[in-house]
């Protein structure tokens, strides 16, 4: 099968727009995902503390921990996932401590964001980049 140039150039021009539509996508449900849970409401910094290691071996099993003093829920999203929602922790008025433990599987080096809820009515946000070796969700 012989191609001709401009052929060449349509067809390169398709990949290259095909392989880039994904990331923006994934962007985009993470931004809905974010403004469903608050509301539309501004996020802030800090407030939460996420603890995921820096370099997970393999994505199947990566341990993360997050913890919000005064939160009643906490929102995990794994950015780079076909699916980002991980879990939401709901914590009531009688709870010992607003902080979970879980692994969850991430598909490839991507952010993990964690949005608190807290009991006033605000919202807190943080980010961690979390590298992986070998890919949990077909990778």
């Amino acid at each position: 099968m012989d191609f001709t140039r401009r052929e060449t150039l349509v067809i390169g021009a398709a990949t290259a727009a095909v392989v880039t539509l994904p990331m923006p996508a994934m962007a985009s449900a993470v931004d809905d995902a974010i403004a469903a849970f608050t509301g539309g409401a501004d996020v802030g910094d800090g407030g939460v503390n996420l603890d995921a290691p820096e370099i997970a071996e393999n994505g199947n099993t990566v341990p993360i921990e997050v913890s919000a003093e005064g939160a009643s829920a906490i929102m995990v999203l794994a950015a780079g996932n076909p699916t980002p929602g991980v879990a939401t922790f709901n914590f009531g008025p009688l709870a010992g401590a607003q902080r979970a433990k879980t692994r969850i599987r991430l598909a490839g080096t991507q952010d993990v964001i964690a949005v608190a809820k807290m009991a006033d009515g605000s919202f807190a946000k943080a980010q961690k980049n979390v590298k992986v070796t070998i890919g949990g969700c077909g990778g």
